[in-house]
């Protein structure tokens, strides 16, 4: 199996094992090597789906800390590497996976199901790496943020922090948003699964929260409201560009403050 992306320059093309793992291609159909390698994986949640994931691990700059990365909505792991890369090239180990009905997960793509392919990846990266690494952060962007939120705060014991970028407040807020004058109906016509807002209320460890001013998919305002609704220790990060594009003009800056997250918790 082939996915192909192109680019002004250059033609990348993704060649698929059995297993899913993937083999970047140039366009001379030469194998490009990374400071890191990407292992496919394949674990179930709890309503028997099972889930295609990808494993990023740097070559030999291993920072001690683990990611699970939870990408925004629509498209798949393919589309969405610009997270994970920027992160192992850092040194973090980052396991990102499929939800369900995207990529080669299977099941459906539901609200629910969403939340509970979260937990299932946290679930397989903790057994997995919890007694290698240090510490296990959730990084969430877009939907995935708001996920994050609610992944994080049901499963606290389990991880060390959490980082939000991009993301809504909740799918009512959302919804009243992209709705505009007629955002009361879509206040009240949206059911609230589970909120992001209401998660961050009762999540009491290091958070990181990311937006962009100049965000036209999701509005900075909700960034801001999610800040406002945590907990100490807490930090706020603006930045400008599109929607979570931080890894791609802010990789530096984020890893940075990923990890002044435990600083005070630590002295």
């Amino acid at each position: 199996m082939k996915f192909v992306k192109r680019y002004t320059k250059d033609t990348i093309s993704v060649n698929f094992s059995e297993g899913f793992t993937p083999t970047y291609l140039n366009g001379k159909k030469d194998t490009i090597d990374f400071p890191y390698s990407i292992e496919s994986v394949l674990l179930d949640n709890t309503k028997g789906n099972i889930l295609n994931g990808w494993m990023y691990t740097p070559d030999s700059n291993f920072n001690g800390t683990s990611v699970l990365f939870l990408h925004g909505n629509a498209g798949n792991i393919i589309s969405q590497t610009g997270g994970p890369v920027a992160l192992a090239k850092a040194g973090f180990k980052v396991l990102i996976i499929d939800y369900s009905g995207f990529g080669f997960s299977e099941g459906k793509a539901t609200r629910n199901n969403v939340l509970t392919d979260g937990t299932a990846a946290l679930d397989y990266l903790v057994k997995r790496e919890g007694k290698i690494s240090k510490r296990i952060i959730i990084y969430g962007q877009s939907l995935g943020g708001h996920l994050a939120a609610t992944v994080a705060d049901r499963n606290q014991e389990k991880i060390d922090g959490l980082v939000v970028e991009g993301a809504f407040s909740s799918h009512r807020d959302i919804a009243a948003d992209m709705m505009g004058i007629f955002g009361w109906l879509g206040r009240i016509s949206t059911a609230e699964k589970y909120s992001g807002k209401k998660s961050i209320k009762t999540y009491k460890k290091p958070l990181l929260v990311i937006h962009s001013r100049e965000d036209k998919t999701v509005p900075y305002k909700q960034g801001v409201k999610l800040y406002e609704k945590g907990n100490q220790p807490k930090s706020f990060y603006q930045i400008d560009s599109c929607h979570i594009c931080g890894p791609l003009y802010y990789a530096d800056s984020i890893v940075y403050k990923m990890n002044q997250m435990f600083n005070k918790t630590e002295e």
